[in-house]
């Protein structure tokens, strides 16, 4: 009877541990696994993107989608894009897709989703997500964006081989008397490259013209276009001869010292850092921009990719008359010229700047090296003494933010910049032209009563 006891025990538990397995080997597969493994793991979470809060990028974007953050990171998270959070969006927020920042960026074609003012569309430097991949994310979404579950039945949308199209169509350009267009491309970008490079061109105008309104249009993958005039004080002898390519890379990936010199003159005139920009001055504000000016064209672009691809970019400036114009805006350019940068540490160096009249500015960006972590500009003096207006942790693609109502500063109050450098190296680094030194400036535009 016993034998038999411990017969029919051992039975039930091979039986148990038998339907155990075969629910291990049924076991379902949650939709947001599907998307981690499918779409995060092959696409974001790569080295340079979101893989490690070591990637450069990390700082602007503060988003791991690592299988052990991604969830975490993204449902119900405010993101960091400064127009998104003004347009009420999250990161993913379930049930809504359209207010999903996540999905705005997989989702780049379609004129509906403003992939102009939420920044690159991902993934960048690869091809764009297939239609079916997007349409599984949005469905994922639109249930709920649960951890687990199988909410998105259709499985097959992952292997959708149908790629959304670019839809790049170039710009219109202004009508006639009303504005000039410049063009930079065709260009080719390598693969696996980041090809970055600057064009001194002339932009044509045979007269002063008086620019209130700029559109700036590229295709996919650019990483940020920028317009920029030199300093009176480099003679004009001295600068780049017109309509040469000048890369700051060369093909094995070094930099090019050489060509990167002129940007220690460089005046910031306009520039975008997505695909599709569109900024005007303020009623009766437009920018003079003299007869027979010539503009340093910088174009950048990150192809991860293993093909070829191509970049582009189209600017119009729409021009004002000139008795329409009431004030005229200045380049802003603060620089401090005098600092040093112990070895192996970090250092905040502060400066300020105040101003000696009423000053309204309309555009603020920043500029330093490589080794330029973190800049802040706060307001100095004043009733808002100690504000800050402007925040940029990357060096190589500043913000650049731009202000409906201009910044008002009186007579005796300024700015003041507060840059974090981060001196990795075994000697010290103090201000100087090349890569190897360091800069610290405040680029932007203004105008005076």
């Amino acid at each position: 009877m016993r034998q038999n006891f411990w017969i029919g025990i051992i039975g039930i538990s091979s039986l148990l541990a038998y339907q155990s397995c075969q629910k291990d080997e049924t076991k379902v597969i949650s939709s947001f696994d599907l998307i981690q493994t499918r779409i995060f793991n092959t696409n974001c979470a790569l080295s340079g993107c979101h893989l490690s809060n070591a990637d450069p990028a990390f700082a602007q974007h503060n988003l791991l989608l690592t299988s052990a953050a991604a969830y975490s990171n993204l449902v119900s998270i405010a993101p960091k894009n400064t127009n998104a959070v003004k347009d009420g969006l999250v990161r993913v927020k379930p049930f809504k897709s359209d207010e999903s920042l996540l999905f705005h960026k997989l989702h780049a074609s379609g004129g509906d989703h403003h992939i102009g003012d939420y920044g690159n569309p991902m993934p960048l430097g690869l091809p764009l997500l297939s239609v079916g991949q997007v349409e599984f994310v949005r469905r994922w979404i639109e249930a709920g964006a649960p951890r687990e579950g199988k909410v998105v039945q259709d499985e097959k949308l992952l292997d959708d081989s149908t790629l959304q199209p670019e839809e790049f169509e170039p710009l219109q350009p202004p009508a006639l008397g009303t504005g000039i267009q410049l063009t930079l491309g065709p260009f080719t970008v390598a693969p696996n490259f980041e090809r970055e490079f600057f064009v001194y061109k002339s932009i044509g105008n045979t007269e002063d013209i008086y620019v209130n309104r700029v559109e700036i249009k590229m295709r996919q993958n650019s990483h940020h276009f920028l317009l920029y005039d030199f300093e009176s004080s480099f003679a004009p002898s001295s600068r780049p001869p017109l309509n040469v390519v000048r890369d700051i890379r060369n093909a094995n990936g070094s930099l090019n010292f050489l060509n990167m010199l002129p940007m220690a003159y460089h005046v910031y005139v306009a520039g975008a850092q997505t695909p599709f920009s569109d900024f005007s001055f303020p009623p009766g504000v437009a920018l003079r921009l003299p007869a027979n000016m010539a503009l340093d064209f910088n174009s950048h672009y990150v192809n991860k990719s293993l093909t070829e691809i191509t970049g582009e970019v189209n600017v119009n400036l729409y021009t004002t008359p000139s008795q329409d114009v009431q004030k005229v805006a200045l380049p802003l350019n603060l620089g401090n010229n005098s600092f040093s940068l112990p070895a192996n540490q970090k250092t905040t160096i502060i400066k300020h700047y105040l101003m000696d009249k009423k000053t309204n500015i309309v555009s603020l960006t920043s500029h330093t090296h490589q080794l330029g972590e973190k800049f802040v500009i706060k307001i100095k003096n004043g009733p808002r003494d100690g504000e800050i207006v402007y925040t940029s942790t990357d060096w190589h693609h500043p913000q650049v933010i731009n202000f409906s109502n201009p910044l008002i500063l009186l007579a005796g109050e300024g700015l003041t910049s507060e840059i974090t450098y981060n001196n990795t190296k075994s000697v010290v680094v103090s201000f100087g032209l090349t890569s190897e030194d360091e800069m610290g400036i405040i680029f932007g535009y203004y105008y005076e009563d």
